[in-house]
């Protein structure tokens, strides 16, 4: 077990220890060249900044750092102390401490397998219980639980335990939800409030949970981040799972790109969210090819909560609610809550204190979405006498119709297809082009993560609203916080049907066998505004659990080689990137190692549909295995004509490439886009 050191600045006379991977001799150099800085900086100035440095110089008393996944420490500094800090030549970078948010076949028996989800959970919680016969307190499905807030502490001071846990204990919900759809065991009733009777089951019921608590009232901070992960490597867990997400930067200086690096280094899985930012372009993060990136689908379940108007009209809708209900047959004044004078932008999206009694009293109010709860809104609206809610989609927000517990009668309305196919790309999540590297498709898969049914914590109301008193073991939430778990139970389950498979071979797996298409036998279509959806919206496709466990062929990446460029990092999809600066014809090339991971003695022939305008050749055209793990490579040459795009304008198209033996369709995305510069 590495010995880990973590420095508050020695400027502020005060050290703490946090779990980042520190020679101690390279440690007492930083401390003197922090103590010779102390005379230029004011302490008014300092913030939280996380030290990389070179790993070649170790003490004698650590036996290893196998575990480690950083190689550091945190400090409070002023700006001139971080850059004297960086000029150090063991120092890699200085990086500013940022916070992000939460963003909401055969039998495989998975019960070796364990998951580090990133927040933390209510044990007591039926879908995360396992009795033993010994008297301890944990059980058999969540075998381990820490948190961590010193980077938390370090910004904000320290913390109010009034409002909030300081032990691995969830005051939210979101971290018994997402735990919960990746691992959860099976429980029968299972409903929210007496919607979606049933049974539940996380996707690998019989996995083991530990469980690292890094996010706070105020957000998660990527110290934080980082001893989270340090601390589950060394807790030797299979599967890393995170709903979390926050700016795309480079990826040296992301805390989870850097973490989640260091844990495929180690033989992990890590999957995370693609962020709730859609239906826009370039709105994906956690978007390192070292980690599969997960958007969200729909699935075929409703909750309806229609409205019918006074002319007879019934406009449809969607909600949760099992209070009071309105008197039947009876017809309430509906009016507008931006109408009701004062501020009307305040009081339009019913945010706190914004609506007049008088003007809201026994009606029902039509208020915007956005920047508060959908939940809120509605205690807003119930506290100043309304009798019920309809929330109206903005501009931004696409049609997209998101279920809510709600505490008054409400519905979210929209736009209602005349066809409800399955799965459709949620409107909210996260799309492509990859905003730091478009060489690499992101997002890499969508997952379900619309209207989805998990445990929930028997002390938060089912709207996340504190005076709501009501409570249940189950709660329906939406995101791709919800869709990022989906892959992580389903890496589990990979994980122990194929034990001997990397990261990078479980997430080609996930790729090369998800599917476009809906119930309707046509490709998915987007939410947001019912068109048909595109590789930046759900990369790969949707996730297809039994194909995954037998993928036919399966791409790693290529540890400790060189790429030569980026768009050969052996990725199981394939994006070309042309700036076209004057040029008639541009042409570029990828080459790809497959495994055998099918059958011996197998012949895979290939299929190209290139994307429209382009030409795309594959050498050779066929692949022939003698034995299962051996390896073969292949050329794909890409030829492209300028066309024509206003100045910093571009275009895009899309087509597959399929290897086919008879049984295994191995099927990659290729996507070309033109690029005009300014």
């Amino acid at each position: 077990m590495p010995v880990f050191c973590f420095a508050t600045s020695p400027l502020t006379h005060t050290l703490k220890a946090l779990p980042f991977c520190l020679p101690m001799g390279l440690f007492l150099v930083f401390f003197l060249s922090l103590l010779s800085l102390a005379s230029s900086a004011s302490r008014d100035e300092q913030k939280t900044f996380i030290v990389r440095v070179q790993h070649e110089a170790k003490p004698s008393i650590f036996t290893n750092h196998k575990h480690c996944v950083f190689h550091g420490f945190a400090a409070k500094l002023s700006p001139t102390e971080a850059l004297k800090l960086q000029t150090l030549s063991h120092v890699i970078a200085v990086i500013p401490e940022q916070s992000s948010t939460r963003v909401f076949g055969p039998s495989v028996k998975a019960s070796t397998t364990v998951i580090w989800v990133l927040f933390l959970l209510n044990g007591k919680a039926n879908a995360l219980r396992q009795k033993i016969s010994a008297p301890v307190s944990c059980n058999k499905k969540l075998i381990g639980a820490k948190y961590f807030c010193s980077g938390y502490e370090a910004t904000n001071g320290k913390m109010n335990e009034t409002s909030e846990f300081r032990s691995p204990r969830d005051s939210d919900g979101h971290g018994t939800h997402t735990a919960s759809i990746a691992a959860g065991r099976y429980v029968f009733p299972a409903s929210t409030l007496g919607y979606a009777k049933g049974v539940a089951a996380g996707m690998a019921p019989k996995a083991r949970l530990a469980a690292y608590k890094v996010c706070w009232n105020a957000g998660c901070y990527d110290s934080d981040i980082l001893a989270a992960f340090d601390s589950a490597v060394a807790d030797g867990v299979d599967v890393i799972s995170l709903s979390v997400g926050g700016a795309v930067v480079p990826y040296y200086l992301d805390a989870i790109a850097i973490g989640a690096f260091g844990a495929a280094d180690k033989g992990i899985f890590v999957s995370a969210s693609a962020g709730n930012g859609g239906p826009g372009g370039l709105t994906v993060t956690n978007v390192a090819p070292w980690m599969a990136t997960i958007g969200a689908g729909t699935i075929d379940r409703d909750f309806p909560a229609d409205v019918k108007l006074g002319n007879g009209k019934v406009v449809p809708g969607v909600g949760v609610y099992n209070g009071p209900g309105l008197s039947p047959g009876r017809m309430y004044p509906l009016v507008y809550a931006g109408s009701g004078g004062g501020d009307g932008y305040s009081s339009s999206l019913c945010l706190e204190g914004s609506l007049d009694p008088d003007f809201v009293k026994g009606k029902i109010i039509l208020c915007d979405r956005g920047i508060n709860s959908r939940a809120a809104k509605g205690d807003v609206v119930k506290k100043a006498g309304g009798v019920g809610m309809i929330i109206a989609n903005g501009v931004f927000d696409g049609e997209g119709l998101v279920v809510d517990c709600h505490v008054l009668p409400a519905t979210a309305v929209g736009t209602r297809l005349g066809v409800r196919p399955a799965p459709v790309v949620a409107s909210f999540s996260a799309r492509g082009p990859n905003p730091e590297t478009p060489e690499i498709l992101k997002p890499d898969v969508i997952a379900p993560g619309l209207n989805i049914l998990a445990a929930w914590p028997d002390k938060v109301g089912p709207s996340g609203i504190q005076s709501d008193d009501r409570r249940t073991e189950f709660n329906i939430l939406s995101g791709t916080s919800m869709a990022c778990p989906h892959v992580s139970g389903l890496a589990a389950l990979l994980k122990a049907a194929h034990p001997e498979w990397s990261p990078a071979a479980i997430k080609s797996a996930l790729m090369t066998t998800a599917y476009t298409v809906d119930n309707r036998g046509e490709t998915m279509i987007d939410e947001s505004n019912g068109n048909t959806s595109t590789v930046f919206d759900f990369g790969s496709g949707h996730v297809h659990p039994t194909k995954a466990l037998d993928p036919g062929l399966e791409c790693g990446l290529p540890w400790g080689k060189r790429a030569g460029h980026i768009g050969n990092l052996n990725y199981p999809s394939f994006s070309a990137v042309f700036q076209q600066y004057g040029k008639h014809k541009m042409s570029t090339h990828f080459i790809r190692q497959v495994t055998n991971v099918g059958d011996p003695n197998s012949v895979y022939k290939v299929t190209v549909r290139p994307p429209s305008g382009t030409l795309v050749t594959v050498e050779p055209q066929q692949l022939v295995f003698r034995r299962v793990g051996q390896k073969l490579n292949f050329l794909v040459r890409v030829e492209a004509m300028a066309v024509k795009l206003a100045p910093g304008s571009s275009s895009m198209k899309s087509g597959t490439i399929v290897w086919s033996d008879g049984k295994h369709n191995v099927t990659s995305p290729i996507i070309v886009t033109m690029q005009q510069p300014l």
